[in-house]
This record gives C-alpha cells, structure tokens and sequence, in this order.
C-alpha cells in the first residue's frame, strides 16, 4: 500500500543517525511502552464514543507505535516491518483452517474452539491456558482463560447455570464474613468476580468494558450529587446519606430518560 510503505519511509527519516528527530532517536522499546498503551485506551474510547472520525486517527496514532518499534527493531537487526506483516498473515492462514484450508465450521464458537486448539498445536503448549502478561487486567484475563477453557468442552451449558454459580459463590462469602475469616473472604471474593467474569463471557459481553462503563456511570452520578449538593450551598461531606441517595436516583433518572431518548433518535 502506498500509504503505508509512505510512513515508514516517514519513520526511517526520523531514525536517521544524524539527520532524524533527537527526541525519535531517543526512544527505546521501554519508553514506547506507555504510548502503546495510552493509544490503545484512545481508541478504545473513540470506539465505545462511536465518533469514526476519532476512531481512524487513533488507529493512526497506534500503528504509529507498531512501525516505530518495528523500525528500532530493523536497526538492531532483529527484524523488519516485512517480517511483522508476513507473520501475522501467516499466522491468520493457519489458523482459519475453514477459509484457507478443508476443515468445516458450524458457526463462530466452532471457529474459536478450532482457533485454539490449532495455537496449543502450533506452540507446542503442555496447556490449553495461555501464559498472559503479568500486567493483563484481572477481569479481562479471567474472561480469555475461560475462553481457553471452553475451547475444550470446560465450560457451562449456558448463562443461567453460571448464574447459578456466581449465588453460590455469594453464599460462600457471605459464610466467610459471618465467621470473621478476612484471608478465606478474600479468596471467595476473587471466586465470585470470576464466576461474574465468566456470565459476561457466555452473554458475550467483555467484563472489564462493561466495569469500565459502570465506574464511569459511578462517577458522572457522583459528581451530579456534588454539584446538586454546592447548588444548595452543602458540602457533600455534610449530607446526609437519605439526602445522597435522593440525589442518585436523580441523576439515573436522568440517565435512562437520555438513553430512551437516544434510541428513540436512532430508529
């Protein structure tokens, strides 16, 4: 593509030893680190904001971090840009054996479960599970575990029997609060957020997105009751709770009657 072969002509230039940026020439695979991540929350954002126009730009912002590693890369010898875009091909024709092979599909669930028994294959894995960063959000990797799980016939029949298990778990925390065991109700807590990770995984719903969107919800109602509160001349730390919790119901009120009037514009 010529846009593409464009910007890393582009990237070269700024790497160049004597003649590129300082700051360009500074950056390690360490420093770049935070950018990768940074951009990719950007995106994230400009997808859930369904604003295309912010969307193509953070996609931008994120290859940029890709060619960029992938120049320093070049420089040290270690491999080219050709190589990262070859790979990840072949790796894509491997594992979509029903497009580029003959192995038959019934439907998206198969293509996962075939998707993971081809990488155990290929990797020469003693396990199904994956070995995840370290830094991988807990929800997120609890959600991918699973997947790998079900991938092999470990898994519920369906979401209500999952369900199930998350009152289970409840019930057992519960148990562990009542008898004062803080260790034992730390392990049943972490039992019950898997057990919610793995419902939102058979409704196909990504857990930590769905956290993300309630610790916004959390704090836009949060601060409706602050502003409500210094409009009365309060400070919140003076508010009753009843008075709080008025408030709250206040500010979801708002918000259901701005979704219902969201997609009744949509329709």
């Amino acid at each position: 593509m010529k846009e593409f072969s464009r910007l890393l002509r582009i990237m070269k230039k700024l790497r160049h030893p004597r003649r590129g940026c300082p700051w360009d020439l500074q950056q390690t695979p360490g420093s770049l680190k935070e950018y990768v991540l940074e951009e990719a929350h950007e995106l994230i954002e400009a997808i859930d904001g369904g604003d295309s126009a912010a969307m193509r730009e953070e996609l931008g912002d994120l290859l940029l971090q890709i060619v960029f590693l992938a120049r320093i890369a070049e420089e040290a010898g270690e491999f080219t840009m050709a190589e990262v875009c070859a790979g990840i091909s072949e790796k894509l024709i491997r594992r979509h054996s029903h497009i580029f092979g003959t192995v038959q599909v019934a439907g998206a669930d198969e293509v996962k479960a075939n998707w993971e028994k081809i990488k155990v294959a290929e990797k020469n894995k003693s396990s199904v599970i994956s070995d995840y960063p370290a830094s991988m959000p807990s929800l997120l990797l609890a959600n991918r575990i699973a997947s790998q799980a079900s991938g092999v016939g470990f898994d519920w029949d369906d979401a209500g029997k999952a369900l199930d298990k998350v009152v289970e778990e409840i019930a057992e925390l519960r148990a562990e609060i009542a008898s004062g065991r803080q260790h034992e109700a730390a392990n049943e807590i972490g039992d019950l957020l898997f057990a919610v990770a793995n419902v939102a995984r058979l409704l196909k719903i990504n857990p930590e997105f769905a956290l993300a969107r309630s610790n916004r919800e959390f704090t836009r109602r949060f601060r409706f009751i602050e502003a409500q509160l210094k409009k009365q001349g309060k400070e919140i730390a003076g508010a009753s709770l009843a008075e709080m919790e008025k408030l709250w119901q206040k500010a979801k009120e708002d918000t259901n009657i701005s979704e219902k009037l969201k997609v009744k514009s949509e329709k």
